[in-house]
């Protein structure tokens, strides 16, 4: 069994630091990312050892796509700067036949329902955020203003963010919201967002508060972006209230967004039709205290999805690409844990000088997209092989649904 075991993952075992074991059998891994991996494994607090899924790439202090098990402190930047950020699909009633043959006017329709992109000037409103706030908004901003209060009371700053007016808007980047239809035609809503830009705020605040509680230790750190607090401290406590705030604005707008998305589709699709939540509304950047090996411990998921035994979840592909509604096998050798997606080869920038809207139209030419050159660093050959990567990750998942994408909506 236990030769078995060993064939799922490959290892790296760095002398005077925590095992590596990667999921990432027949895709590519940059050694940027592997020196990375590295760098987090000589953090003397990893429990056990670092977990690292094949989306595995490149991040801000350690790699996207590894889950870090830590005792006794917690690095903010290993959970990023988009706290939270994570998927929520919904299974329709409706069938392929029942959208329309133009889909133009259903991507119109949602992009009228969900502000989304970025655009900030001195004297300009920015559209990616609301204006005035419809009621949904104001309802599920009710239940998080209370612990945004103590927040606030303690760190005033985040008052001068984008929160109440980023609640249900989708951003910029990888994320989007999708059609999709499933190995059946049925469709399926599925979107990508997370706590926008106060989830931002709160990740760059505490991130320089780490820095400057070890300035006098962080010259020793083999990445300043790995300066941690210790569990005890002010500073520990108050970013696990502020993180845990945070994962909690980011699923409520996942929420609204997806209420809104569904409500233009009815608009669009006059066919009375129900919904069926099977996928969970799910996190691929956070932190939360669970138990593994018999031991109490902090897991933080730097782009990977909890994958419990029986537990639901999403891994979407590129724009253009297939995604998978997914159920978790439990591996406890993951953490029980999987892939958030499909992970970039190159840079966005690397993307945006090597390909050009042409091969960004002929990349989408089935899904009702945007195609210009704002969306070129999201084009799918920037992206791994989605098939590959989920091939490498069998032993951590089974596939319940494939779904391709028929519309697309990019910030």
């Amino acid at each position: 069994m236990e030769n078995q075991k060993r064939q799922d993952y490959d290892m790296m075992s760095p002398m005077n630091s925590a095992q590596i074991k990667m999921w990432t059998q027949g895709v590519p891994v940059e050694s940027e990312a592997r020196e990375q991996l590295l760098n987090t494994a000589k953090m003397p607090f990893i429990f056990k050892h670092l977990a690292v899924m094949p989306d595995v790439h490149l991040g801000k202090g350690s790699t996207i796509g590894s889950v870090i098990p830590t005792r006794g402190a917690i690095i903010p930047a290993a959970v990023g700067v988009d706290i939270g950020c994570g998927m929520i699909a919904v299974r329709t009633s409706l069938v392929a036949s029942d959208l329309p043959d133009n889909l133009s006017g259903l991507r119109s329709a949602t992009e009228r329902a969900v502000p989304y992109g970025r655009s900030v000037s001195r004297s300009k409103h920015d559209k990616g955020s609301w204006e005035n706030p419809p009621e949904t908004v104001k309802a599920h901003w009710a239940t998080l203003a209370p612990r945004f209060q103590h927040l606030t009371d303690k760190y005033p700053q985040f008052l001068k963010t984008n929160h109440y007016q980023h609640l249900g808007t989708l951003g910029t980047g990888n994320h989007f919201i999708e059609i999709c239809l499933d190995e059946v035609d049925r469709v399926w809503v599925m979107l990508h967002s997370g706590s926008r830009g106060i989830g931002n705020a709160i990740s760059s605040l505490f991130i320089q508060l780490a820095q400057k509680d070890m300035q006098q230790h962080i010259a020793n750190l083999p990445d300043h972006n790995l300066a941690y607090f210790e569990e005890g401290s002010l500073h520990f406590d108050d970013y696990m209230e502020a993180v845990s705030w945070a994962q909690d604005f980011a699923r409520h707008n996942r929420e609204v967004m997806m209420s809104h998305t569904l409500a233009a589709l009815s608009r669009i699709v006059t066919k009375p039709f129900t919904t069926h939540q099977e996928a969970v509304n799910c996190h691929h950047n956070y932190v939360q205290r669970e138990t593994h090996f018999g031991e109490s411990v902090l897991i933080t998921r730097k782009g990977a999805v909890s994958a419990q035994k029986g537990q639901m979840g999403i891994i979407p592909g590129s724009m253009g690409a297939k995604s998978f509604i997914m159920r978790g096998l439990g591996n406890e050798e993951s953490f029980c844990s999987c892939s958030h997606g499909a992970g970039r080869t190159m840079s966005r920038t690397a993307a945006k000088k090597r390909f050009t809207v042409a091969d960004q139209i002929q990349a989408t030419e089935h899904v009702e997209c945007r195609k210009d050159s704002d969306v070129i660093d999201e084009i799918p050959m920037a992206y791994k092989d989605i098939d590959k990567v989920m091939a490498a990750q069998s032993s951590l998942v089974e596939i319940v649904h494939t779904l391709r994408q028929v519309v697309c909506v990019k910030g």
